[in-house]
């Protein structure tokens, strides 16, 4: 009998978040990641929020990597039922404890606060949908595995996974689907890197494939030259020391952080760094930077030599001036520093976390500088400033926006449009591609582009089921 089997694009269609895709395959399901949407408000979502399937129905999950739009609903996944095996590199098992009870840990804290006020109000109360043990039962869950190894997790699914470039343990995932009188093999890009971007390696090419569903985050544009990025981010950091202020990055805990302390690096022992401290505030941040110093081994050898040269092998030793700032404590001292900090906060796209609260102490000050140096998406506050927002609301206040926004978009981790061109037109065997992880604009700009190479290609519609 010919392969039974097909896929629905439940999440990533026709957005940047959300990744989630069901494969099912001869009456077995399972999920292509299981992300969160993200820029919305986090706790009506997860209240209101019901899986188009019964999670006790999934018989596993495979993971592209830990980032919270990839991996963020394995906690309520469990929480209602799932109990297979949940596939995924070794980097990536190591740092979802740590992404996933934040998560989590953040939810349940702001589920308390908004009860509180609801209680205040007389209004209803709302349970949990999901507890820290949610978090902790998706490790035991975790089934790792290294690059380049095939593995069987389900009869008749091989499975493999490539080095994607993007954070640690990112991975391309190769499935080969196999009936009686066939098979067929499906390629998810997951996230994959700019292979200008410091730490990881370039990513994996795939030989060949039937179907591929390929991310688009960047397709409608270039990134620029890493040089001028970092040489456009010195001038920021010498602008803002100019103006006798302090400077404010919003960065994404994992990832982003750690190249941005690579640089920072770089710059201190090149003697171009003015400033005196520099603050990492973002315990999910310092954890995962723990970890990455673990994997220093499978780095870029070429972006590490300098590292090297200095005789370190972590990422705090490289950077001398850095101050870890754990607790709310130590967060809150830092607004001692009124000029000559550099401070590293979460979250990367402004929606909670230590960012807001020195926005709400220095976004109204027209001596400090604020950098953006990763992707924003429609609806998060980082979006709104980057957009030109000129006055924001933070707990409750109106808050007025005098620092200077400065965007550099150099440094993203996803592969560029011509990137994203060289790593399709590469595959062979003429497959169909799928475009996922984009905004409408950039997903059409980049088939266009595609098709003009000759590739047969579609834009993934949400709710949309396809024939494999």
């Amino acid at each position: 009998m010919p392969i039974n089997a097909q896929l629905t694009f439940i999440g990533g269609a026709g957005q940047v978040t959300g990744s989630c895709y069901l494969l099912e395959l001869n009456g077995k399901k399972v999920l292509l990641d299981c992300g969160m949407v993200q820029g919305r408000d986090q706790i009506r979502e997860w209240h209101k929020f019901r899986f188009q399937f019964k999670p006790k129905d999934i018989d596993a999950v495979i993971l592209s990597h830990a980032h919270i739009d990839h991996s963020g609903l394995l906690p309520l996944l469990v929480a209602k039922g799932f109990q297979g095996k949940i596939y995924c590199t070794k980097g990536t098992a190591e740092l979802l404890p740590v992404l996933l009870k934040d998560s989590v840990f953040l939810y349940l804290k702001d589920l308390e606060w908004q009860n509180r006020k609801a209680a205040r109000a007389g209004k209803k109360q709302h349970d949990p949908v999901m507890q820290i043990i949610d978090a902790e039962r998706v490790s035991a869950l975790c089934e790792a595995t290294t690059y380049n190894k095939r593995i069987h997790p389900l009869p008749g699914l091989e499975l493999e996974f490539s080095d994607a470039g993007h954070i640690l343990g990112s991975a391309i995932v190769q499935l080969w689907l196999k009936g009686q009188q066939g098979m067929r093999h499906l390629v998810f890009s997951g996230d994959l890197g700019n292979p200008a971007t410091v730490l990881m390696n370039d990513p994996a090419q795939i030989s060949s494939a039937d179907i591929v569903l390929m991310e688009s985050t960047y397709g409608d544009r270039n990134h620029k030259v890493l040089e001028d990025t970092v040489n456009e981010f010195s001038a920021a950091l010498d602008e803002a020391y100019e103006s006798g202020g302090n400077v404010f990055i919003p960065a994404f805990a994992l990832g982003r952080s750690q190249e941005i302390l690579y640089y920072l690096g770089v710059l201190y022992h090149q003697g171009k760094l003015k400033q005196k401290i520099v603050f990492l505030d973002s315990p999910m941040a310092i954890a995962i930077t723990e970890v990455y110093n673990r994997h220093f081994h499978s780095f870029d050898q070429d972006d590490t030599r300098m590292m090297k040269k200095k005789q370190v092998n972590d990422l705090a030793s490289f950077l001398p001036i850095l101050k870890l700032s754990e607790s709310a404590e130590d967060s809150m001292a830092i607004n001692r520093f009124k000029q000559g900090a550099i401070i590293i906060a979460g979250s990367g796209m402004c929606n909670g976390g230590r960012i807001v609260h020195h926005f709400k102490h220095n976004l109204w000050k027209n001596s400090n500088h604020l950098i953006f140096v990763g992707f924003q998406a429609q609806g998060t506050l980082g979006r709104r400033l980057v957009d030109g927002e000129q006055r924001i609301k933070l707990f409750g206040q109106d808050i007025m926006v005098k620092a200077k926004v400065h965007t550099i978009g150099g440094f993203s981790a996803h592969a560029g449009q011509s990137e994203l061109l060289q790593w399709a037109q590469a595959i062979g065997g003429h497959p169909q591609f799928y475009l996922v992880h984009g905004e409408p604009k950039a997903q059409e700009v980049l088939q266009s582009l595609m098709q003009q190479q000759g590739c047969a290609v579609a834009i993934a519609e949400q709710g949309q089921t396809i024939p494999l």
